[in-house]
């Protein structure tokens, strides 16, 4: 990878870590089986979002549960359930809806903990595993459903739920659909593709199409892109566990910055917060963490459902 001018490196600092109690320590999981080898994880971080009073909300893959994080630092369980959580937004006020790969979409309730079916199935089949999501300004629900596909079986998909129902496949040949983010102008959707390690610029067209689907970032090392955000300069902000890196990308998919987290950070997933959008949130999966940095452009705000 060539640069015309260097990115600037930055180190993340911890925001906080999962308080021991919440820690299933030297627990073998179904979901670790499949995913980490068969190493026994007390946790998994994914999914971070924001509500309106500033709490941070993240999943815990392997347990089935979600966390409330308040501005201090301190969490709190919100729900836990047979699942398997992953991405979140919030539907409106209330509720997050909730990408779990064993029970399809979900809802949660923040203030009660009741987890209720919004997605299950699709004409009767279920889905491979999905992943994560992001609402259009119209209402539009784009999702991913990556499964345990790869290279060497590039039939992960890329679904939009319109706030009518209607269920539209837009990709069916994806190596990995992980994270998935619109850019400003809601024109385009950029797609984590991990086992691919890259990113694709899908182009949105007004008949609800996709067309001139594109490569248009090539990452490295042992496990490619995951969680995705935009700013409001309309930079791509790419969380890449295998790395431990966060990049951020111009327009032109150059890096001009690179957030490092700590050795042996899983850098999985990103989310804007704190004051006007402007600190950047990031799990480390690996330790239990969640890590932030300050930067220099605010995150775009998130569209809801209602």
């Amino acid at each position: 990878m060539f640069f015309l001018q260097a990115p600037v490196v930055r180190e993340l600092e911890t925001f906080t870590s999962m308080p021991e109690r919440w820690r299933r320590t030297g627990v073998r999981s179904a979901w670790a089986d499949a995913n980490r080898g068969g190493q026994p994880v007390d946790s998994f971080l994914e999914g971070p979002v924001f509500d309106d009073a500033g709490n941070l909300y993240v999943t815990d893959i392997p347990w089935g549960r979600i966390f409330r994080i308040d501005a201090a630092g301190e969490w709190s369980l919100v729900a836990e359930y047979d699942g398997e959580p992953n991405g979140m937004k919030f539907l409106n006020a209330r509720e997050l809806l909730v990408t779990d790969y064993k029970q399809g979409l979900v809802r949660v309730d923040v203030a009660t903990g009741n987890v209720t079916p919004y997605l299950e199935r699709r004409n009767s089949e279920r889905f491979k595993g999905v992943n994560d999501l992001v609402f259009d300004a119209k209402g539009n629900l784009f999702f991913t459903d990556q499964g345990q596909s790869g290279l060497h079986d590039p039939t992960g998909r890329v679904y939009r739920l319109s706030p009518t129902g209607k269920l539209d496949v837009l990709l069916a040949n994806v190596p990995s659909p992980n994270g998935v983010a619109l850019s400003a102008d809601e024109r385009v959707l950029f797609l984590a593709v991990t086992r691919g390690n890259c990113i694709w610029r899908v182009p949105l067209m007004e008949d609800g199409s996709v067309t001139k689907v594109s490569q248009f970032f090539t990452s490295y090392g042992p496990s490619g892109p995951d969680g995705l955000a935009v700013d409001e300069s309309d930079r791509l902000i790419i969380a890449n566990p295998g790395l431990g890196y966060v990049w951020v990308l111009n327009r032109r998919a150059e890096p001009v910055q690179i957030l490092r987290g700590p050795s042996g950070a899983s850098t999985t997933n990103v989310a804007f917060g704190g004051e006007r959008r402007s600190t950047l949130f990031v799990t480390d999966s690996t330790h239990g963490t969640v890590l932030f940095s300050k930067m220099d452009s605010a995150g775009l705000p998130l569209r809801r459902l209602g």
